[in-house]
């Protein structure tokens, strides 16, 4: 049976928007490939971060971990983290372990950037103008 494998590409958006996209399997042997991108970007400052899980095909427990503690650490800085999934198999996992309330989990990542960008500033979200 062959190794994991997981592929993580990154985005340097804006000076506060990173994206970081995940295509294979997030598990205890490819954790350290979301861990130490998700740890840097919020050291380097980043407040809007959106997880793409578009192309994700397994998670388990582990990598589920790795992101509470991201959203932990961004939310502790005033931001937040927003996870693009569609895969149903990735979103039982959240429902499962009863975290699909605790992030925000959108369809695209229009949607993730904007709901990212919107999180942490006083007041709600800009609506659309009349």
């Amino acid at each position: 049976m062959p190794a994991p494998q997981l592929k993580v590409t990154e985005d340097d958006v804006d000076a506060a928007t990173h994206v970081l996209a995940l295509r294979g399997e997030l598990d205890v042997a490819t954790v350290r490939r979301l861990a130490d991108p998700l740890r840097e970007a919020i050291a380097a400052g980043k407040t809007a971060l959106v997880v793409d899980l578009g192309e994700l095909t397994f998670l388990d427990s582990t990598g589920l971990m790795v992101l509470l503690n991201g959203l932990r650490r961004v939310v502790r800085q005033g931001g937040n983290l927003v996870i693009v999934c569609t895969n149903p198999t990735v979103l039982r996992l959240f429902d499962i372990t009863g975290t699909a309330t605790t992030f925000t989990v959108v369809g695209s990542r229009k949607e993730a950037l904007d709901a990212a960008r919107s999180s942490g500033n006083s007041g709600p979200p800009a609506g659309p103008s009349s």
